[in-house]
């Protein structure tokens, strides 16, 4: 809430105030008229009965009212402050993959839960933007369209497990499927942030196929090695012996992954530790900023009757203890 007066000038009137005060003052020095009396102890009682500032309030009560009449001249307005802020978002799909292979534990404490953690860290940061999720092993399909609504978007993350699908690593139609989520945007820019740990086995699009699609429609690609280099150790569930660890090696794409970024202007990481991965959504995340234009304006309010009527509600006192509790006797 502010306050401020459209007519300011008016407020010079206030230089009168004191004049008038003392021109007050000089005339009650002086004295006004006598009245004669057989004695004085009348006079006496009565001087005694009366509050010595009590003749001078319809005095104050004038000086306030014209006061709050000079405030109202000077039409005080308050105002409430806001702002419009206007964006320019961007539409970004998250591809999942969820193969087998994503149970290995280089990353901690898999690469499945790793990524799952990493991304929804990732949501939380963004704002204005909308986004949404596809996952694919050996098929692909959409977890979440765009949306705005994260808590959703997060819910559908946690909901994530291996085996849900058939395995397999189908990058070529994880890709396409979230091109397919963007192909009709009008977003100011549309991304893509794949993410697997192996190469592309299965799946009736090859992901060079999907990347040129992308090109086509103007979508941006950034792509994610998951795994460290060398072998991992993956979990296995024997018959005989109960879980146990194989070393696996690891083989991710990086020559397609590399070449997928490069045609769509985006860039190819590599995770090798969960560290990594959160910090490779963090460049990401400086990389795409949404655009926020924030207009700020204030909205004024007219408060010249309000005054008007305090200085007239003063006057009406005035005049009715005037003419009662301090009337002049003839």
């Amino acid at each position: 809430m502010m306050m401020r007066f459209a007519d300011p000038w008016f407020l010079l009137l206030f230089t009168l105030i004191p004049i008038l005060v003392w021109v007050y003052i000089r005339r009650q020095r002086k004295g006004g008229a006598t009245l004669r009396f057989s004695h004085l102890g009348f006079v006496r009682d009565l001087q005694k009965r009366m509050r010595i500032h009590a003749r001078h309030l319809l005095f104050v009560l004038r000086i306030l009212a014209l006061m709050v009449l000079i405030l109202a001249f000077a039409r005080p307005q308050s105002g409430i402050k806001g702002e419009e802020v206007i964006t320019e978002g961007i539409d970004i799909v998250l591809a999942m993959d969820m193969s087998s292979s994503m149970l290995a534990e280089d990353l901690k404490p898999n690469r499945a839960e790793a990524s799952k953690a990493v991304a929804a860290e990732f949501v939380k940061g963004r704002a204005n933007d909308r986004i949404g999720m596809t996952v694919f092993a050996g098929e692909a399909y959409t977890q979440c369209p765009l949306t705005i609504d994260y808590g959703i978007l997060i819910r559908f993350l946690e909901e994530l497990n291996v085996g849900m699908i058939e395995d397999g690593t189908a990058i070529g139609m994880g890709l396409a499927t979230a091109v397919n989520r963007l192909r009709t945007s009008n977003a100011k820019s549309k991304v893509i942030i794949i993410l697997t740990d192996g190469r592309n086995n299965t799946g009736e699009i090859d992901p060079i196929t999907a990347a040129q699609a992308a090109q086509a429609f103007g979508i941006k690609i950034y792509t994610i090695g998951a795994g460290s280099h060398g072998a991992a150790m993956y979990p296995v569930d024997d018959p005989f012996f109960g879980k146990r660890y194989v070393p696996m090696q690891v083989d991710i794409d990086e020559t397609s992954l590399r070449k997928i970024a490069e045609m769509t202007g985006g860039t190819y990481f590599r995770a090798t530790d969960r560290g990594r991965l959160e910090a490779i959504y963090k460049e990401i995340d400086s990389l795409e900023k949404t655009e926020i234009q924030v207009k700020e304006y204030t909205r004024y309010t007219e408060l010249f009757w309000t005054f008007v009527a305090i200085a007239l509600a003063l006057l009406m006192l005035e005049m009715v203890l005037a003419n009662t509790r301090f009337r002049k006797i003839p």
